[in-house]
Protein backbone atom coordinates (compact mmCIF):
# COMPACT_ATOMS: atom_id res chain seq x y z
CA UNK A 1 0.00 0.00 0.00
CA UNK A 2 2.94 2.45 0.98
CA UNK A 3 4.85 2.02 -2.31
CA UNK A 4 1.40 2.33 -4.31
CA UNK A 5 0.51 5.50 -2.61
CA UNK A 6 4.47 6.97 -3.86
CA UNK A 7 3.95 5.73 -6.93
CA UNK A 8 0.75 7.67 -7.26
CA UNK A 9 1.90 10.62 -5.58
CA UNK A 10 -1.01 10.00 -3.17
CA UNK A 11 -1.88 12.96 -0.29
CA UNK A 12 -3.42 11.37 2.46
CA UNK A 13 -6.83 13.15 3.59
CA UNK A 14 -8.07 15.05 6.53
CA UNK A 15 -11.75 14.00 7.54
CA UNK A 16 -12.08 13.13 4.12
CA UNK A 17 -10.69 16.00 2.39
CA UNK A 18 -8.59 15.51 -0.03
CA UNK A 19 -8.26 14.23 -3.81
CA UNK A 20 -7.46 10.42 -3.32
CA UNK A 21 -10.54 9.63 -1.48
CA UNK A 22 -13.09 12.31 -3.33
CA UNK A 23 -11.87 11.56 -6.71
CA UNK A 24 -12.51 7.83 -5.65
CA UNK A 25 -16.00 9.09 -4.35
CA UNK A 26 -16.97 10.20 -7.58
CA UNK A 27 -15.54 7.31 -9.93
CA UNK A 28 -18.07 4.94 -7.97
CA UNK A 29 -20.84 7.17 -8.22
CA UNK A 30 -20.13 7.49 -11.65
CA UNK A 31 -19.48 3.56 -12.20
CA UNK A 32 -23.40 3.26 -10.69
CA UNK A 33 -25.17 6.45 -11.89
CA UNK A 34 -25.10 8.50 -9.19
CA UNK A 35 -24.51 12.24 -8.47
CA UNK A 36 -22.76 11.31 -5.63
CA UNK A 37 -20.97 9.27 -3.09
CA UNK A 38 -19.73 9.21 0.61
CA UNK A 39 -17.28 7.06 2.24
CA UNK A 40 -18.43 5.33 5.45
CA UNK A 41 -16.69 3.49 8.30
CA UNK A 42 -18.98 0.53 8.00
CA UNK A 43 -21.81 -0.64 5.75
CA UNK A 44 -24.25 -1.17 9.22
CA UNK A 45 -23.55 2.71 9.88
CA UNK A 46 -24.68 3.35 6.13
CA UNK A 47 -27.36 1.53 5.51
CA UNK A 48 -29.25 2.70 8.95
CA UNK A 49 -28.75 5.92 8.33
CA UNK A 50 -29.71 5.59 4.66
CA UNK A 51 -32.98 3.69 5.72
CA UNK A 52 -33.38 6.33 8.31
CA UNK A 53 -33.25 9.56 6.56
CA UNK A 54 -35.07 7.82 3.46
CA UNK A 55 -37.87 7.13 5.78
CA UNK A 56 -37.92 10.30 7.80
CA UNK A 57 -38.07 12.32 4.55
CA UNK A 58 -41.20 10.26 3.56
CA UNK A 59 -42.59 10.82 7.40
CA UNK A 60 -42.23 15.03 7.03
CA UNK A 61 -44.50 14.55 3.78
CA UNK A 62 -46.99 12.90 6.05
CA UNK A 63 -45.76 9.23 5.58
CA UNK A 64 -44.19 6.60 7.67
CA UNK A 65 -41.11 5.61 9.92
CA UNK A 66 -41.69 2.13 8.49
CA UNK A 67 -38.82 0.54 6.75
CA UNK A 68 -39.55 -3.05 4.83
CA UNK A 69 -36.88 -5.52 4.70
CA UNK A 70 -36.23 -9.43 3.65
CA UNK A 71 -36.69 -11.44 7.07
CA UNK A 72 -32.66 -12.55 6.07
CA UNK A 73 -31.51 -8.71 5.56
CA UNK A 74 -28.35 -8.05 7.58
CA UNK A 75 -29.90 -5.35 9.94
CA UNK A 76 -32.50 -8.50 11.13
CA UNK A 77 -29.73 -10.90 11.02
CA UNK A 78 -26.08 -9.62 12.12
CA UNK A 79 -26.78 -5.71 13.76
CA UNK A 80 -27.86 -6.74 17.00
CA UNK A 81 -31.52 -4.66 16.87
CA UNK A 82 -29.32 -1.31 15.87
CA UNK A 83 -32.39 -0.05 14.00
CA UNK A 84 -34.63 -0.40 16.85
CA UNK A 85 -32.22 0.54 19.95
CA UNK A 86 -30.62 3.77 18.57
CA UNK A 87 -34.40 4.57 17.21
CA UNK A 88 -33.12 4.74 13.25
CA UNK A 89 -36.99 3.75 12.34
CA UNK A 90 -39.36 0.66 12.31
CA UNK A 91 -38.81 -2.40 10.66
CA UNK A 92 -41.34 -4.55 9.28
CA UNK A 93 -40.33 -8.36 8.28
CA UNK A 94 -41.65 -8.53 4.61
CA UNK A 95 -41.37 -11.86 2.56
CA UNK A 96 -40.92 -15.24 2.44
CA UNK A 97 -37.14 -15.70 4.62
CA UNK A 98 -35.98 -18.97 1.76
CA UNK A 99 -37.12 -16.68 -1.54
CA UNK A 100 -36.14 -13.67 -2.60
CA UNK A 101 -38.71 -10.59 -3.31
CA UNK A 102 -41.44 -10.73 -5.25
CA UNK A 103 -43.43 -6.89 -5.73
CA UNK A 104 -46.59 -8.92 -4.73
CA UNK A 105 -44.50 -9.24 -1.24
CA UNK A 106 -44.16 -5.46 -0.70
CA UNK A 107 -48.30 -4.66 -2.50
CA UNK A 108 -49.21 -6.93 0.32
CA UNK A 109 -47.87 -4.85 3.15
CA UNK A 110 -51.67 -2.80 4.15
CA UNK A 111 -49.07 -0.22 6.03
CA UNK A 112 -47.52 2.97 4.25
CA UNK A 113 -44.08 2.38 4.07
CA UNK A 114 -41.40 5.29 4.29
CA UNK A 115 -38.63 3.23 2.73
CA UNK A 116 -37.39 -0.57 1.65
CA UNK A 117 -34.05 -2.04 1.69
CA UNK A 118 -33.31 -4.76 -0.70
CA UNK A 119 -30.33 -6.54 -0.50
CA UNK A 120 -28.64 -7.61 -3.81
CA UNK A 121 -28.16 -10.70 -4.19
CA UNK A 122 -29.58 -12.10 -1.04
CA UNK A 123 -26.54 -14.24 1.08
CA UNK A 124 -28.15 -15.62 3.39
CA UNK A 125 -30.17 -17.80 1.08
CA UNK A 126 -27.41 -18.77 -1.36
CA UNK A 127 -26.75 -15.36 -2.93
CA UNK A 128 -29.93 -15.73 -5.08
CA UNK A 129 -31.47 -12.67 -6.97
CA UNK A 130 -35.58 -11.22 -7.35
CA UNK A 131 -35.54 -12.11 -11.32
CA UNK A 132 -35.29 -8.92 -13.60
CA UNK A 133 -38.65 -8.55 -14.16
CA UNK A 134 -39.55 -8.44 -10.23
CA UNK A 135 -36.62 -6.15 -9.66
CA UNK A 136 -37.83 -3.83 -11.82
CA UNK A 137 -41.64 -3.99 -10.79
CA UNK A 138 -39.95 -3.79 -7.53
CA UNK A 139 -38.49 -0.24 -8.53
CA UNK A 140 -42.14 0.81 -9.89
CA UNK A 141 -44.03 0.15 -7.08
CA UNK A 142 -42.03 2.26 -4.72
CA UNK A 143 -41.73 4.94 -7.24
CA UNK A 144 -45.34 4.92 -7.95
CA UNK A 145 -45.91 4.87 -3.55
CA UNK A 146 -43.71 7.66 -3.09
CA UNK A 147 -41.11 4.86 -1.05
CA UNK A 148 -37.22 5.89 -0.54
CA UNK A 149 -35.98 2.64 -1.98
CA UNK A 150 -32.46 1.36 -0.85
CA UNK A 151 -29.61 -1.30 -1.98
CA UNK A 152 -27.86 -3.29 0.16
CA UNK A 153 -25.17 -3.98 -2.38
CA UNK A 154 -22.58 -5.41 -0.48
CA UNK A 155 -22.13 -7.83 -3.33
CA UNK A 156 -23.60 -5.98 -6.16
CA UNK A 157 -20.68 -6.19 -8.20
CA UNK A 158 -21.10 -10.20 -7.88
CA UNK A 159 -24.95 -9.61 -9.24
CA UNK A 160 -23.79 -8.34 -12.48
CA UNK A 161 -23.08 -10.99 -14.03
CA UNK A 162 -26.09 -13.17 -12.73
CA UNK A 163 -28.13 -10.59 -14.07
CA UNK A 164 -26.49 -10.43 -17.29
CA UNK A 165 -26.44 -6.21 -17.12
CA UNK A 166 -23.90 -3.58 -15.37
CA UNK A 167 -23.95 -2.28 -12.46
CA UNK A 168 -25.58 1.14 -13.58
CA UNK A 169 -28.68 -0.93 -15.11
CA UNK A 170 -29.18 -3.08 -11.73
CA UNK A 171 -29.19 0.49 -9.52
CA UNK A 172 -31.02 2.98 -11.91
CA UNK A 173 -34.12 3.56 -9.94
CA UNK A 174 -32.89 3.09 -6.21
CA UNK A 175 -33.01 6.13 -4.22
CA UNK A 176 -29.74 5.11 -2.28
CA UNK A 177 -27.43 2.21 -2.76
CA UNK A 178 -24.58 0.60 -0.15
CA UNK A 179 -21.48 -0.96 -1.72
CA UNK A 180 -19.00 -2.51 0.61
CA UNK A 181 -15.42 -1.77 -0.34
CA UNK A 182 -14.08 -5.50 0.81
CA UNK A 183 -16.21 -7.88 0.13
CA UNK A 184 -15.44 -9.02 -3.10
CA UNK A 185 -13.14 -5.98 -3.83
CA UNK A 186 -10.48 -7.12 -1.41
CA UNK A 187 -9.87 -3.66 0.67
CA UNK A 188 -9.33 -3.34 4.56
CA UNK A 189 -13.28 -2.48 5.04
CA UNK A 190 -15.23 0.56 4.82
CA UNK A 191 -18.14 1.43 2.77
CA UNK A 192 -19.36 3.69 -0.13
CA UNK A 193 -23.13 5.54 -0.10
CA UNK A 194 -24.71 6.74 -2.83
CA UNK A 195 -27.47 9.09 -4.22
CA UNK A 196 -28.16 12.97 -5.18
CA UNK A 197 -25.49 15.43 -3.66
CA UNK A 198 -28.44 16.91 -0.78
CA UNK A 199 -29.08 13.07 0.23
CA UNK A 200 -25.32 12.05 0.82
CA UNK A 201 -24.56 15.14 2.16
CA UNK A 202 -27.20 15.03 4.89
CA UNK A 203 -26.02 11.11 5.81
CA UNK A 204 -22.55 12.46 5.92
CA UNK A 205 -23.46 14.64 8.25
CA UNK A 206 -25.17 11.68 10.38
CA UNK A 207 -22.11 9.71 10.17
CA UNK A 208 -20.52 12.75 12.20
CA UNK A 209 -22.89 12.10 14.99
CA UNK A 210 -22.66 8.84 15.28
CA UNK A 211 -18.99 8.75 15.43
CA UNK A 212 -18.28 7.91 11.97
CA UNK A 213 -15.83 10.92 10.90
CA UNK A 214 -12.43 9.40 10.84
CA UNK A 215 -9.57 11.81 10.72
CA UNK A 216 -7.56 9.46 8.08
CA UNK A 217 -9.59 7.47 5.52
CA UNK A 218 -7.06 7.10 3.00
CA UNK A 219 -5.74 3.69 3.99
CA UNK A 220 -9.58 2.21 3.31
CA UNK A 221 -9.43 4.00 -0.28
CA UNK A 222 -5.94 2.62 -0.60
CA UNK A 223 -6.78 -0.71 0.24
CA UNK A 224 -9.76 -0.80 -2.61
CA UNK A 225 -8.61 1.36 -5.35
CA UNK A 226 -4.77 -0.15 -5.48
CA UNK A 227 -7.36 -3.66 -6.56
CA UNK A 228 -10.56 -1.95 -7.33
CA UNK A 229 -10.73 -2.04 -11.39
CA UNK A 230 -8.80 -6.05 -11.80
CA UNK A 231 -11.19 -7.33 -9.27
CA UNK A 232 -14.13 -5.67 -11.06
CA UNK A 233 -12.41 -7.16 -14.16
CA UNK A 234 -12.53 -10.68 -13.01
CA UNK A 235 -16.04 -10.99 -11.90
CA UNK A 236 -17.17 -12.24 -14.71
CA UNK A 237 -14.64 -14.96 -14.62
CA UNK A 238 -15.63 -15.55 -11.14
CA UNK A 239 -19.44 -16.44 -12.40
CA UNK A 240 -17.77 -18.89 -15.05
CA UNK A 241 -15.75 -20.65 -12.43
CA UNK A 242 -19.32 -20.92 -10.24
CA UNK A 243 -20.72 -22.46 -13.28
CA UNK A 244 -17.95 -24.85 -13.64
CA UNK A 245 -18.53 -25.96 -9.84
CA UNK A 246 -22.10 -26.41 -10.23
CA UNK A 247 -20.71 -29.21 -12.54
CA UNK A 248 -18.75 -30.93 -10.62
CA UNK A 249 -20.73 -30.95 -7.99
CA UNK A 250 -22.96 -32.82 -9.98
CA UNK A 251 -21.51 -36.09 -9.01
CA UNK A 252 -22.10 -35.62 -5.47
CA UNK A 253 -26.03 -35.81 -5.12
CA UNK A 254 -25.42 -35.41 -1.23
CA UNK A 255 -24.04 -32.05 -1.00
CA UNK A 256 -27.19 -29.87 -2.31
CA UNK A 257 -26.54 -26.50 -3.82
CA UNK A 258 -28.54 -23.88 -3.35
CA UNK A 259 -30.29 -21.71 -5.68
CA UNK A 260 -30.01 -24.77 -7.85
CA UNK A 261 -28.16 -22.51 -10.62
CA UNK A 262 -25.82 -20.09 -9.95
CA UNK A 263 -27.18 -16.30 -9.78
CA UNK A 264 -24.17 -14.89 -8.71
CA UNK A 265 -20.45 -16.73 -7.62
CA UNK A 266 -21.21 -17.69 -4.43
CA UNK A 267 -23.85 -20.53 -3.04
CA UNK A 268 -24.68 -22.17 -0.35
CA UNK A 269 -24.42 -26.23 0.17
CA UNK A 270 -26.32 -28.07 2.44
CA UNK A 271 -24.34 -31.46 4.15
CA UNK A 272 -25.91 -34.11 5.32
CA UNK A 273 -23.52 -33.70 8.93
CA UNK A 274 -24.53 -31.31 11.95
CA UNK A 275 -22.39 -27.78 11.89
CA UNK A 276 -20.08 -29.57 14.61
CA UNK A 277 -18.93 -32.60 12.28
CA UNK A 278 -18.77 -30.30 9.29
CA UNK A 279 -16.44 -27.90 10.95
CA UNK A 280 -14.09 -30.82 11.94
CA UNK A 281 -14.31 -32.64 8.70
CA UNK A 282 -13.05 -29.07 6.87
CA UNK A 283 -10.24 -28.83 9.60
CA UNK A 284 -9.55 -32.61 8.79
CA UNK A 285 -8.83 -31.53 5.53
CA UNK A 286 -7.03 -28.45 6.11
CA UNK A 287 -4.45 -30.69 8.00
CA UNK A 288 -3.95 -33.32 5.81
CA UNK A 289 -4.52 -31.52 2.19
CA UNK A 290 -3.63 -28.24 2.78
CA UNK A 291 -7.32 -27.17 1.27
CA UNK A 292 -9.35 -25.03 3.06
CA UNK A 293 -13.18 -25.61 2.31
CA UNK A 294 -14.93 -23.24 4.08
CA UNK A 295 -15.30 -20.42 6.76
CA UNK A 296 -18.71 -20.72 9.11
CA UNK A 297 -20.90 -23.57 9.09
CA UNK A 298 -24.63 -23.16 10.41
CA UNK A 299 -26.79 -25.12 11.93
CA UNK A 300 -29.40 -26.91 9.33
CA UNK A 301 -33.53 -26.72 9.39
CA UNK A 302 -33.05 -30.45 9.92
CA UNK A 303 -31.37 -32.71 12.36
CA UNK A 304 -28.20 -34.07 11.29
CA UNK A 305 -27.47 -31.07 8.67
CA UNK A 306 -26.12 -27.57 8.33
CA UNK A 307 -25.16 -25.17 6.01
CA UNK A 308 -21.96 -23.67 4.48
CA UNK A 309 -21.29 -21.02 2.02
CA UNK A 310 -18.93 -20.99 -0.92
CA UNK A 311 -17.95 -17.68 -2.27
CA UNK A 312 -16.04 -18.31 -5.54
CA UNK A 313 -12.69 -16.39 -5.95
CA UNK A 314 -9.09 -15.81 -6.73
CA UNK A 315 -8.42 -19.25 -5.23
CA UNK A 316 -10.95 -21.68 -7.05
CA UNK A 317 -10.00 -20.06 -10.21
CA UNK A 318 -6.50 -20.56 -9.92
CA UNK A 319 -7.02 -24.21 -8.56
CA UNK A 320 -6.83 -26.64 -11.78
CA UNK A 321 -10.34 -28.29 -12.21
CA UNK A 322 -9.13 -32.00 -11.40
CA UNK A 323 -8.10 -30.83 -8.58
CA UNK A 324 -11.62 -29.01 -7.68
CA UNK A 325 -13.27 -32.30 -8.84
CA UNK A 326 -10.70 -34.30 -6.43
CA UNK A 327 -11.22 -32.16 -3.70
CA UNK A 328 -15.06 -32.53 -4.09
CA UNK A 329 -14.78 -36.39 -3.95
CA UNK A 330 -12.59 -35.93 -0.66
CA UNK A 331 -15.25 -33.67 1.11
CA UNK A 332 -17.73 -35.79 0.20
CA UNK A 333 -16.40 -39.07 1.25
CA UNK A 334 -15.52 -37.25 4.67
CA UNK A 335 -19.10 -36.81 4.99
CA UNK A 336 -20.60 -39.68 3.94
CA UNK A 337 -18.66 -41.71 6.67
CA UNK A 338 -19.14 -38.84 9.15
CA UNK A 339 -22.98 -39.34 8.29
CA UNK A 340 -22.90 -43.18 8.86
CA UNK A 341 -20.92 -42.78 12.04
CA UNK A 342 -23.67 -40.42 13.26
CA UNK A 343 -26.79 -43.67 12.70
CA UNK A 344 -24.17 -45.47 14.97
CA UNK A 345 -25.84 -45.93 19.03
CA UNK A 346 -22.37 -44.60 20.27
CA UNK A 347 -20.38 -42.86 17.48
CA UNK A 348 -17.16 -42.54 17.74
CA UNK A 349 -14.99 -39.19 17.20
CA UNK A 350 -15.97 -36.83 14.08
CA UNK A 351 -13.47 -37.70 11.86
CA UNK A 352 -12.07 -40.90 11.29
Amino acid sequence: MAAWCEEHDVDHDVYGNGALIQDFERKVAALLGFEAAVFCISGTMAQVTALRLGAHEFARNGGSRLVALHPTSHIFVHERSNYQLLDHFQALSVGDRHRPWVEADLAAVPERLGAVGLEIPMREIGGQLSSWNELEAIKRHCRTCGIHLHMDGARLWEAQAGYGRNAADIASGFDSVYVSLYKGIGGLGGAMLLGSRAFVDRCAEWFRRQGGNVIHRSPYIVAAAMGFDARLAAMPAYFERTRFLYQALRAHPELRVNPVAPQANMLHIHLPVDRERALAVRDALAREHGIWMFNRAVHGALPASSVVEIYVGDNLLSMPDDTVRETLRQFAAALTANARMSDCPNPASPVP
